[in-house]
């Protein structure tokens, strides 16, 4: 089985973590297999299907489907990745009771991303 062979010492180095990421869903012809260290896909050099942009085509797509839009401060073309995720209400609440929860629990605090990773255009 392929969990098998992943988790195989022949396939893992000593002391080092693997740069590599797995996924998959159901309806998927075949595992992704992303280089951790670009966020692109090994096969192909192509970006990951779960990466920002791809989630965020897909979130619009499905908005635009529903009637929904999204406007943005840029263009009503284009919308802001950082702005339509600021205005997802259930989204915002969600992720501050995680961040809640992390601390009350002793975890600790949830590391941010840098800003600049937000801030691109979807090309609709």
């Amino acid at each position: 089985m392929f969990y098998h062979r992943l988790s195989n010492a022949e396939y893992q180095h000593q002391g080092k973590a693997m740069c590599v990421s797995v996924n998959w869903t159901l309806g998927d012809p075949q595992l992704e297999v992303i280089n951790t260290a670009t966020g692109r896909r090994r096969d192909s050099g192509t970006p990951s299907r779960l990466c920002k942009h791809a989630l965020f085509t897909r979130w619009n797509r499905l908005y635009r489907k529903l009637g929904v839009h999204v406007s943005s401060s840029a263009t009503d073309c284009q919308p802001m990745y950082s702005e339509a995720k600021m205005a997802a209400r259930p989204y915002q609440t969600a992720k501050q009771q995680w961040f809640k929860s992390l601390q009350e629990t002793g975890l600790g605090t949830w590391v941010k991303k840098p800003p600049e990773q937000e801030q691109f255009l979807l090309s609709v």
